[in-house]
């Protein structure tokens, strides 16, 4: 038989390219999303069972086997105008997907984030002292910390995504990553725009590398993992890669920084070794070539 996986979030980003991933590789795939910023053309091709439940407010289907649960159904957006909802929400659809897979007796694969690192120092360790920010952070946090804490015996695995980009982003409006968000700009005929003076960095990784870390997840021992390059990139070295993308020189605008320093993490990178050494983890695509394949991706949609 082939294995079986449970995914949530399966119509938003990273969700919809893991789905589909699974799939790919001949798994019996079951998708689940309450369509809330997920969107049904993320699953355009997709032929598993799709369910519309929203896991903060319903129970999730019980079979007598899943081989894996991937979590990546929350509130992402670390902006969102409500803490008190984002917290509620994806502690409740954490705890849900918890106790399927530990009835189940299967792996349980989440999505945890590198907000938590807040502006620690950089590169960012797994076991560093951390900064939560916002509302979305503390609320990975704690995930962290269930399933640290579970005592059920099963394999529970958090991927502490970086700065990820790439195809089927577009559902998650304005926090969707900045490589999406200055693409719009320049096809739309304006300059690209960043925070002066375009030095913040961010290790960003392409939604093709994090997919292969989350199937590297399917082996890998308990545990929590940071998802990055562990190189950083600023945004202007950002803008350079969209040049060598598009072919063409582009004028950068600048503005000022709209946001307190408290509440906004001014530089990413991951530290690796961990990743690499445990969850055998190596990314392949860099900012140049990711950018350019998610560039053709946008083009030809």
């Amino acid at each position: 038989m082939p294995p079986r996986y449970l995914v949530t979030g399966a119509a938003g980003f990273i969700g919809s390219n893991l789905a589909l991933a699974l799939e790919a590789s001949g798994a019996d795939v079951t998708a689940v999303d309450c369509f809330r910023t997920g969107a049904p053309a993320n699953l355009s091709g997709f032929r598993g069972k799709v369910l519309e439940i929203d896991i903060s407010q319903t129970e999730l289907p019980r079979l007598e086997r899943w081989d894996a649960v991937f979590h990546q159904g929350d509130i992402t957006d670390p902006r969102h105008p409500s803490d008190e909802e984002v917290l509620e929400r994806n502690i409740a659809g954490f705890k849900r997907v918890l106790s399927v897979a530990q009835e189940a007796r299967c792996r349980l694969v989440y999505a945890s984030t590198a907000g938590l690192y807040g502006n620690g120092p950089t590169p960012m360790r797994e076991d560093q002292p951390k900064q939560l920010l916002t509302a979305y952070a503390k609320s990975k946090w704690q995930m962290d910390e269930l399933g640290a804490a579970d005592g059920s015996g099963i394999p529970i695995i958090g991927l502490r995504y970086f700065n990820v980009y790439g195809p089927r982003e577009a559902s998650k409006g304005r926090a969707a990553s900045m490589v999406y968000h200055l693409y719009r700009q320049i096809k739309s005929g304006k300059n690209p725009r960043l925070f002066e003076h375009g030095q913040h960095k961010r290790d960003f990784i392409y939604v093709k590398d994090v997919v292969a870390a989350n199937l590297l997840a399917l082996q890998a021992p308990k545990g929590v993992y940071n998802v990055g390059t562990g190189r950083a990139a600023s945004f202007n070295e950002l803008v350079e890669a969209m040049e060598a993308a598009l072919g063409r020189k582009l004028t950068i605008e600048y503005f000022p920084m709209p946001y307190a320093a408290a509440s906004y993490q001014s530089d990413t990178q991951a530290d690796m070794a961990h990743s690499s050494k445990a969850l055998g983890f190596q990314p392949e695509w860099s900012l140049k070539r990711g950018v350019a394949d998610y560039f053709e991706w946008l083009d030809n949609g």
